[in-house]
């Protein structure tokens, strides 16, 4: 009644003073009370997002902090994003959303789906969560298991995203991929019974210990084999294999494990043409064995096409088109081992094919040099 007060001595010595000013009075309060209330709909509606985006600018410098508290704002709301009554995906992509700071199209790309069905399934999981009164709060230590996979495969598609951004000019995020690393870091201590953490852990300081290599000076990207291997990260290197290596005795050949032995494989080799392709071909059919996914088989097929030749990595490809429709890398890879075997026209095709799906500018930019590469070379 007070703002309707103030907008009537603001309007009637200009409008003139109404027919009935007491109705006016009233409709005027009405419409203002249902306005206030849509307000704090809204804002109540948009509550984790702005959490998410305070967290995110706060206190960047603890990113890089190896021993950080154990009250970490982030881990109640990574938790509660990824609550058993959720669906898997939908915890997986809230978190991305809300904790990671990706945008919906980001989220989208990381599962290999249209943004607009992404966007619904972040609505339904948002208003489930509301629905359910889902606390905020890391779960007691007897529910922790319900969480532990949900958890892991967010941290690491947040990590995927800052360590290969799919959209933009930054090859590499570098904001995601310490985040990543300190989440794991959290999560390795709160669950150190949990190998798989450990696992994980592993798994992102590998990869990140090959991050001032990954790019030159101007922005492009440099493949793994291209890659100056004295500015990789010794440090990292060796906490990455320590932790790998305690991981697989204890836990055997769990996914994230076998990753991690893949990745120290790399890491390892003092020379590209040392690399043990042989070895990393094999953890990869283990892998595809107890996690089978359309981006493991390619990832395999690239590693046998690597160990026994080109043209039995080509014989893997065959029959992940539908799986992997609108994936730039499956073209990209076919595209490399048809290099290889020196069929231009055939590597020239594919590297178009893989250009018109990238996502990333560093990345059409390093497949069209590959496509006038191949072009010439017919």
């Amino acid at each position: 009644m007070q703002e309707a007060f103030a907008t009537a001595l603001e309007r009637w010595p200009s409008t003139g003073v109404p027919d009935n000013p007491r109705a006016w009075l009233v409709n005027a309060a009405r419409n203002k009370a249902i306005d206030l209330l849509r307000r704090r709909t809204r804002f109540d509606a948009r509550r984790p997002d702005l959490a998410a985006l305070a967290l995110l600018e706060s206190d960047r410098d603890a990113l890089d902090r190896p021993e950080t508290r154990m009250d970490d704002d982030r881990l109640p709301l990574l938790f509660t994003c990824c609550h058993p009554a959720l669906a898997l995906e939908a915890q997986v992509a809230l978190t991305l959303r809300t904790l990671g700071g990706l945008t919906t199209e980001e989220v989208a790309h990381a599962f290999l789906v249209p943004t607009a069905t992404m966007a619904q399934r972040l609505v339904r999981a948002k208003h489930k969560i509301r629905a359910a009164g889902i606390p905020y709060r890391v779960p007691p230590d007897e529910v922790l298991a319900e969480r532990v996979e949900a958890v892991l495969a967010t941290v690491y598609l947040i990590f995927n995203e800052g360590y290969a951004a799919s959209s933009g000019e930054a090859r590499v995020r570098h904001e995601l991929t310490h985040e990543a690393i300190r989440l794991g870091r959290l999560l390795a201590r709160l669950m150190a019974n949990v190998t798989e953490t450990r696992a994980l852990l592993a798994l992102m300081l590998l990869h990140d210990a090959r991050r001032e290599a990954r790019v030159d000076e101007a922005g492009e990207l440099v493949l793994l084999e291209d890659q100056d291997r004295g500015r990789w990260n010794r440090a990292q290197i060796a906490e990455g294999v320590r932790l790998a290596e305690g991981a697989l005795g204890d836990g055997g050949a769990r996914p994230y494990a076998v990753q991690a032995a893949i990745a120290a494989l790399h890491a390892e080799a003092p020379r590209a043409d040392e690399t043990d392709w042989p070895q990393i071909a094999a953890l990869y059919e283990v892998l595809e064995r107890i996690h089978p996914s359309p981006v493991v088989s390619l990832n395999r097929a690239v590693a046998v096409g690597m160990a026994h030749g080109p043209a039995a990595g080509l014989a893997l490809l065959e029959g992940l088109e539908d799986a992997l429709a609108g994936y730039h890398l499956l073209p990209a890879a076919r595209a490399d081992l048809f290099r290889r075997l020196a069929r231009w026209d055939d590597a020239a095709v594919e590297y178009r094919r893989a250009l018109a799906l990238a996502p990333s500018a560093p990345e059409r930019r390093f497949l069209a040099r590959r496509l006038a590469e191949a072009e010439a070379s017919r």
